[in-house]
């Protein structure tokens, strides 16, 4: 496996399905290896909706220099993972370095936990668009926006924008 072609994705139980298996999809299919992370590899974790989900890789064994992008994706997962640490850090590892970052939903929590929402165009679900403005972020109710390396949208309805634009972006990352 490519390893600068890796996509780190923070995921645990209660995760937006389709939030997770709509942009795991389209990255495959770019060529690009979205690796699951939570606490123990080989972990099933379970959806919102029960689809199980099989973890890749612990986050004690990856640390941000290992991937060229971060996916967020929402449901309650982004909401229990801000409860640890070691999930913040990673974040905010991301977002100080320009990696690209890519959250939908509820996913911008980790980034609000994070204290990476200020001064940054974002949008989120409805409720998490409070917490945004709250953070210091310059909310716009959008399918889609993208700021720099960031991209971020409101719901399941914005997944094909949001697919896009997280592939634009990649597609602008070098690889070595």
């Amino acid at each position: 496996m490519a390893e600068n072609k890796r996509i780190a994705v923070l995921v645990t139980d209660g995760v937006e399905d389709v939030e997770l298996t709509s942009p795991r999809s389209a990255l495959q299919k770019a060529g690009y290896y979205p690796i699951l992370i939570e606490d123990k590899s080989g972990k099933i974790v379970k959806g919102k909706h029960d689809n199980p989900f099989t973890i890749d890789e612990s986050i004690a064994d990856v640390n941000p220099d290992q991937f060229i992008g971060l996916l967020l994706p929402g449901g309650y997962s982004p909401d229990s993972l801000r409860e640890d640490p070691r999930y913040v850090k990673f974040v905010e590892a991301f977002m100080d370095q320009n990696k690209p970052v890519f959250a939908i939903c509820h996913g911008p929590q980790l980034i609000i936990t994070a204290d990476k929402a200020k001064g940054r165009h974002m949008t989120a679900f409805k409720t998490i668009q409070v917490d945004l403005k709250y953070a210091g972020a310059d909310v716009e109710d959008k399918t889609v926006v993208v700021d720099d390396q960031l991209v971020t949208s409101r719901n399941p309805n914005d997944l094909q924008n949001f697919n896009d634009a997280m592939l634009k972006v990649l597609d602008a990352v070098p690889v070595s």
